[in-house]
């Protein structure tokens, strides 16, 4: 015996003179469902609902341009389908959608196909976004439209700066002489050749980096701390990264080129740093009492100089006139031993030998000062 079936109709399926409907339900007397089977009701086919109520258009109606009762009006009339909508026709009777798709491939190509690269700047060409297909110089230039060729600017004539170790962080590097000091510099680089920039290392930027710190701490290590710290050794250091950077960097053919390096700052490290404060009070105490007594030598030494020289010309007139030049010294001694000491002169004769004269004078002015 054969089973009922679920969507309604006969046991089955078939019409009321035992052939399948077209539509693939059970046959029916055409009034709208009339008598039924007594099974559940198919909800997707015309006229399941209940008698009366009007159904929505299903997929089939909404491509067939029709609703659930039936073909909607070309016109913009206001049946129960709404106003249908068809693009414009040509005069010839062809549709316009090939000639609006010409038009917006012809100007995508166009769009994508020109590249204009400014002075100063060269584009890296890529077939498909991936394998390498040329280099474009400043200026106009022509390929494939995108996503054939995809066009990628680049400006190499701009100096890059890079900043070691960055805003607030420290950067401990040992010198020479086994101290730590706090240090921070710049990199001014920029791209020398474009293609092995982008193709040649993973990460140009970090490389960089990473030889620039490498080719630091070499070249800090050469130096002791007074030198690092008074910057007598700074231009060397800087000199030395600039160079090894460079070698390292054409070796591993990065396409990059060390304008210069900069030491912006050179720092005790921050937790011995008042210790090295009173190192550096003290030093310089040393220093300027270290100039003083050289200043002091050098004034000894010309006096002495001078000396020597005020004797040899004495000696040299002493050979020429021994008597004379040796009474003229006599004389030149004496006077200046007794213009600093009180003296008497007496003269031979009746007046007495000893005359007290320089007592009495400073009896006489003490006692005008007391009165």
């Amino acid at each position: 015996m054969a089973g009922k079936n679920p969507w309604g109709g006969g046991a089955s399926g078939s019409g009321d003179d035992g052939t399948p409907g077209n539509d693939g339900s059970s046959g029916g007397d055409g009034e709208g469902g009339g008598e039924r089977g007594s099974g559940p009701r198919n909800p997707w086919l015309p006229g399941s609902g209940e008698p009366g109520k009007r159904r929505s258009a299903s997929i089939e109606d909404i491509f067939k341009n029709r609703g659930p009762e039936g073909p909607r009006r070309a016109g913009g009339g206001g049946g129960t389908g709404g106003p249908g909508f068809r693009l414009p026709e040509r005069p010839d009777g062809k549709s316009w959608v090939p000639v609006i798709l010409g038009g917006v491939a012809l100007v995508w190509v166009g769009v994508t196909s020109f590249h204009f690269v400014q002075p100063g700047e060269q584009a890296v060409v890529t077939w498909l976004g991936g394998k390498y297909y040329g280099t474009l110089d400043s200026g106009t230039n022509i390929t494939a439209p995108w996503p054939i060729h995809m066009v990628e600017k680049e400006n190499v004539t701009q100096v890059r700066l890079e900043e070691v170790p960055g805003t607030k962080t420290e950067k401990l590097i040992l010198t020479g002489d086994q101290n730590l000091v706090d240090l921070s510099y710049l990199i001014r680089w920029n791209i020398s050749d474009l293609t092995l920039y982008k193709y040649q290392l993973n990460d140009p930027r970090n490389a960089l980096l990473e030889i620039g710190e490498a080719a630091m701490r070499a070249a800090v290590a050469r130096q002791d701390l007074d030198s690092v710290l008074t910057g007598a050794g700074r231009a060397e250091i800087e000199q030395d990264v600039r160079t090894a950077m460079q070698a390292r960097l054409d070796a591993y053919r990065s396409g990059i080129s060390v304008q210069g390096i900069e030491i912006n700052k050179v720092d005790p490290p921050s937790r011995v740093e008042e210790a090295f404060k009173d190192v550096s009070s003290a030093q310089q105490d040393a220093d300027a009492n270290l100039n003083r007594a050289r200043a002091v030598a050098q004034q000894l030494l010309a006096r002495a100089q001078g000396d020597a020289s005020e004797f040899n010309d004495i000696y040299e007139e002493y050979k020429l006139a021994p008597e004379v030049t040796r009474r003229r010294l006599y004389y030149e001694t004496m006077e200046a031993i007794l213009s600093k000491t009180d003296k008497t002169i007496v003269e031979s004769g009746n007046v007495t030998p000893y005359l007290p004269l320089p007592e009495i004078k400073r009896r006489a002015q003490q006692q005008q000062q007391g009165q």
